[in-house]
């Protein structure tokens, strides 16, 4: 007869999971880092001091005037010092030294390993904010991170968002006249902040640009009260301090104060009015006994496979909605040419150039992850907490589609596409 492998020994099973946190595999594997730390930092020291603990100095090294050995330095004790990794904490004994310079003075030896007040691993920091990003709060973290790191979390939370402030600032103060940015996406999304202790829906207006090669990279975040004209000069005339040059084509919303914008800063340049945000608006002029109608008129439109296509086919459209429902085809010419900037490029562009669809993943991505959080703390948190994740890696921007033929200039002239 066979024994049943799959129960477990009594005193185990009577066990709850969450009893007993002591796990002698994990304290055993603890003590076996904690040595593997310190036998790595005694080898970093010895190949400084260029001999071993107790050791003489190789031969063939530098040596004084009367063939005295020139010594490196010397050892003077050890420190405990804290660490808190994914392995969890654990303290080790740092050796301390005095390296003799050049000149004959010393200074303290620092380790490469072990930086100077290192409290934590960079895995360790990694696993903390990418576990805050992933959509929880401070205190759900520290909650969920207390088994791992025994009971040490403390305000390390608190500390490794402090480190992404830091990053968070270098990155909004970066140049940007080295980046090879021929397109531009803008569009906005709302979000609610604690303002003066109440709830408060904010814009964050977000900026991302499209390099010669293809790949789409964030440029800039801004959290404004509302998408106003002046708030979005106030973005993009941060991108031209920093070194941002004119884009051959913006990509937009149609937003009236983005279009005003965008006029007063760069008059003659490109603007693509996003064909998805007009496809909303024609449905939100008409009853919706015409939706499907209208989507399949319009969809015949945009997506047509030659320009001579797109300017029969918007024709044939606004004919027969002048007739069946007047503010359908009015809301159609209120976007004009800029509907159909797209035309002016190569057919391998289209589907890039007509929406400004890869900023509205990006802002399902991010409701998606702080849908736990109805209310963020500020309004700069909100920004820091959408371009952490698209630094932490969890969100990922591909090239566009076409990048192949990017270098390919747009044509100067307009079909004529009106009716």
């Amino acid at each position: 007869m066979k024994n049943d492998t799959t129960k477990m020994p009594v005193d185990v099973a009577d066990e709850e999971l969450f009893d007993n946190w002591f796990d002698p595999i994990e304290t055993e594997l603890r003590t076996k880092v904690r040595g593997f730390i310190e036998t790595m930092i005694n080898g970093e020291l010895e190949m400084a001091l260029a001999r071993p603990r107790y050791g003489r100095r190789s031969p063939g090294l530098p040596v004084k005037d009367g063939g005295a050995v020139l010594v490196a330095g010397h050892r003077h004790g050890r420190r405990v010092r804290s660490l808190i990794g994914t392995f969890g904490p654990t303290r080790i004994a740092v050796p301390r030294a005095r390296i003799i310079a050049e000149d004959g003075k010393t200074a303290e030896w620092k380790s490469k390993v072990l930086r100077a007040y290192q409290r934590r691993t960079r895995a360790a920091d990694a696993l903390i904010a990418s576990t805050y990003l992933s959509g929880t709060n401070t205190r759900r973290v520290r909650r969920a991170l207390t088994a791992l790191f025994g009971g040490a979390v403390g305000k390390t939370v608190s500390r490794v968002w402090c480190k992404v402030k830091g990053d968070w600032d270098a990155w909004n103060a970066r140049a940007l006249a080295e980046e090879p940015i021929i397109r531009l996406i803008l569009d906005g999304t709302v979000v609610r902040v604690r303002l003066d202790k109440k709830s408060t829906s904010i814009s964050m207006l977000i900026a991302i640009g499209v390099r010669q090669d293809g790949q789409k990279v964030l440029l800039a975040i801004k959290s404004m009260g509302g998408e106003s004209e002046a708030a979005w000069r106030a973005l993009l005339d941060d991108l031209v301090k920093r070194g941002l040059k004119m884009p051959e084509v913006v990509i937009g919303d149609g937003a009236p104060g983005l279009e005003k914008a965008l006029a007063a800063l760069w008059p003659e340049i490109l603007v693509q009015r996003c064909t998805v945000h007009k496809h909303r608006n024609l449905l939100a002029h008409a009853p919706e006994r015409l939706h499907e109608e209208i989507s399949a008129d319009y969809n015949d439109m945009i997506y047509a496979g030659t320009k001579q296509e797109v300017a029969t086919k918007r024709k044939a459209f606004l004919r027969k909605w002048r007739l069946k429902s007047p503010v359908v085809a009015a809301s159609l010419e209120e976007a004009g040419d800029k509907l159909f900037t797209f035309t002016r490029f190569s057919k391998s562009q289209w589907k890039s150039i007509r929406t400004s669809n890869a900023i509205e993943r990006l802002h399902e991505e991010f409701k998606r992850r702080i849908k736990t959080q109805t209310v963020l703390p500020s309004a700069e948190t909100a920004a820091m907490l959408f371009w952490a994740l698209l630094a932490s890696g969890q969100i990922t921007m591909r090239k566009v589609d076409g990048w192949q033929s990017l270098n390919e200039k747009p044509s100067d002239q307009m079909i004529d596409l009106a009716a």
